[in-house]
């Protein structure tokens, strides 16, 4: 796969997406109608055991690869060609101002000579990519670059991962970037297109969520924080005497006693909220900025009933569960009642799916 190849710039004609977390792994595979209208074509998912995945770096790889093979039997693709990615903390990415007009082969050489300022192993040991952003505001002639970085060996998992069950890696992101541009369409869903409003979205994983502070096109602010739906799972496992795999199965199934809700449920959602209060109370200390205009929720855990009632109780602030999908036309393999009940979960794969049609 040679470098980061690419991060940006490839657009296969066929593209599946396939996020890769620490809870399981998602599908998506995109389609566009002839009126430009961006269509789902294909959703699937399918869980992983506690401790498959650890903090993005997959450690039972056999295990892991059976379950994306089963995700891609129940999806019924035939599209060849994904799109992975890779942990925010995986990757270094830096801006970097270069001269305007420049050859790609110029633009690459002037990449790898300023890329040793900013990563801390030896060069060869790294797969590089760069992607242009445009003119610099601040400074005329120059150009604004996005440098990307990783580690060889982790760019290396990834691409085994997705030959072993028997698929051409041919994009690969950063997480936090494909969530950002799932999210750039429900941003230009706002009022104004969403100009001059400060976002605050908060992925609730299971082991930790992100917030991530979006003005405009710009990330303003994000901060991991180690709390999500694992914990809900870990006292449902506790309170019943269950296996956390049994835990997490009866959670999503519905399945479990009928002081479920009472005892832990309501609880949980309440902690849950203060939590995001408190992650929305450091950006406020740590910027000049004092409030939000919205407060969007994804990741499974957003799924969790109430949450959002309490979030907006709590910090005051509009608040809504996000759906990815929100807008496109549903293709016919696509069971509308999974749509409602997870897309909120599907914000990453979306966004890695839409790399078939957005840079």
């Amino acid at each position: 796969m040679g470098l980061l190849d690419r991060f940006f710039v490839r657009k296969p004609p066929a593209l599946v997406g396939l996020d890769i977390s620490s809870s399981g792994v998602k599908l998506v595979e995109l389609g566009r109608l002839p009126t430009g209208e961006l269509l789902i074509e294909r959703m699937a998912s399918e869980p992983f055991e506690k401790g498959w995945v650890v903090d993005g770096q997959v450690e039972k790889f056999e295990e892991v690869c059976e379950a994306v093979k089963r995700a891609l039997v129940r999806s019924a693709t035939k599209t060849k060609s994904v799109a992975l990615a890779m942990p925010a903390s995986a990757v270094i990415t830096k801006r970097i101002l270069l001269p305007d007009g420049l050859r790609e082969d110029e633009l690459e050489q002037q990449v790898q000579a300023e890329a040793h300022q900013y990563i801390p192993f030896p060069l060869d040991e790294v797969a590089l990519d760069f992607c242009v952003i445009g003119p610099s505001v601040s400074a005329p002639g120059d150009l604004d670059v996005l440098l990307a970085a990783s580690r060889r060996d982790k760019v290396q998992d990834r691409q085994s991962l997705a030959e072993a069950v028997g698929l051409t890696p041919v994009i690969l992101d950063v997480e936090s970037y494909a969530a950002r541009l799932a999210m750039s369409r429900l941003v230009a869903a706002l009022p104004d297109e969403g100009k001059g409003m400060l976002v605050a979205l908060f992925e609730i994983g299971a082991e930790s969520t992100s917030l991530k502070v979006l003005l405009d096109d710009d990330l303003l602010y994000d901060r991991d924080q180690p709390f999500g739906g694992g914990q809900l799972t870990q006292l449902i496992s506790q309170q019943y005497g269950l296996s956390f795999e049994e835990a997490e199965q009866k959670k999503l199934n519905n399945e479990l006693p009928e002081d479920y809700e009472e005892s832990l449920l309501v609880p949980f959602v309440g902690s849950l909220a203060q939590e995001i209060d408190r992650a929305l109370q450091y950006f406020f200390t740590s910027t000049p900025h004092h409030k939000v205009d919205y407060v969007m929720l994804a990741g499974g855990s957003a799924c969790l009933p109430g949450i959002d009632d309490k979030v907006r109780e709590i910090t005051e602030f509009p608040c809504r569960v996000i759906n990815p999908f929100e807008g496109m036309a549903i293709g016919s393999n696509i069971r509308e009642t999974k749509l409602a009940k997870e897309a909120p979960a599907y914000l990453t794969a979306c966004g890695l799916a839409m790399r078939r049609f957005f840079q």
